[in-house]
């Protein structure tokens, strides 16, 4: 179970009606649920007539040769039930240019409202001020000491820069960054990032939000020492970065070893910062890592 300050930042509100989202770091853009958008201009409470809806545009638009709607990705969202499920989703730039095929009242309201959520974000990013204090107070509002919240944003720091690296030197966002991004995180931890979300019991749940102290250090130090060997070696594009990528990983790897030899506790933690239960007693990280 999520709790409100996690929810918080997944449902905004259009005249109290709740419109489902996801904010994707890569590509710095608020993605909306379609359908949730499609509810509220039909003014259809019944979600299996707003996808039924949704369903009927979206072939007419196919037909059409219109290409808001290949533009539209599918992700999972939480749904009433609680569970997650594939979701037709779509930016607000795609978004504005499906409102222009229903026919509804609230077009011009939705259109309005879509502009001031991804202004909103627009500002955090022009501002990066902005965005360091709205991830500090999410952190707080989770609970999340002083100390963790410090290397969070020490290791997203160190994490812009590589990815930085890759950007200016031929690698390909979202997919070769998620194919390196694995091949580091299995050096370091012996785990894949998808094994080790699994240990946590982690859904779609950012693993660096739910990683421990050691953790948080260890993968900051994988990346770090990536970056700098990828700028020693000069490597571009994929295949060079692949070397790099494992001996960064590699090099946090063994100082790991080091230290699990020293204290005899294991670094990679199963431990999460989820809710246990409906009381809101969370889950004790620290006592999960022995």
């Amino acid at each position: 179970m999520k709790n409100k300050s996690e929810q918080s930042n997944k449902i905004v509100f259009f005249q109290s009606r709740k419109i489902r989202r996801t904010w994707d770091e890569k590509k710095e853009k608020w993605y909306f649920s379609v359908i949730d958008i499609i509810s509220i201009l039909t003014e259809q409470v019944d979600f299996k007539k707003a996808q039924s809806y949704w369903t009927t545009l979206k072939n007419r638009l196919k037909k059409e040769g219109n290409e808001s709607v290949t533009k539209c990705d599918q992700l999972k969202l939480q749904s009433a039930d609680g569970k997650f499920y594939k979701t037709d989703v779509a930016d607000v730039e795609t978004l504005l240019r499906l409102i222009q095929s229903v026919p509804s009242p609230k077009a011009e309201p939705v259109k309005l409202w879509l502009a001031k959520v991804g202004y909103e974000r627009m500002q955090e990013i022009n501002n990066p001020e902005k965005a360091l204090n709205r991830s500090r107070e999410y952190w707080q509002k989770m609970g999340r000491s002083k100390k963790w919240i410090q290397q969070r944003m020490m290791g997203q720091e160190v994490r812009n820069k590589l990815t930085d690296y890759w950007k200016n030197n031929e690698v390909k966002e979202k997919d070769e960054y998620a194919i390196l991004t694995n091949i580091i995180h299995q050096e370091w931890s012996d785990l894949s990032v998808n094994e080790h979300k699994n240990l946590k019991k982690l859904k779609t749940q950012n693993l660096r939000d739910h990683m421990s102290d050691a953790e948080l250090i260890f993968m900051a130090l994988a990346e770090l020492s990536t970056r700098q060997i990828a700028e020693t070696m000069e490597s571009k594009g994929l295949e060079e970065n692949k070397t790099p990528a494992k001996k960064g990983g590699r090099v946090a790897k063994n100082a790991r070893k080091e230290l699990e030899s020293k204290t005899g506790k294991r670094v990679v933690s199963g431990g999460n910062f989820l809710v246990a239960n409906r009381r809101g007693k969370r889950l004790n990280s620290s006592k999960k890592q022995n």
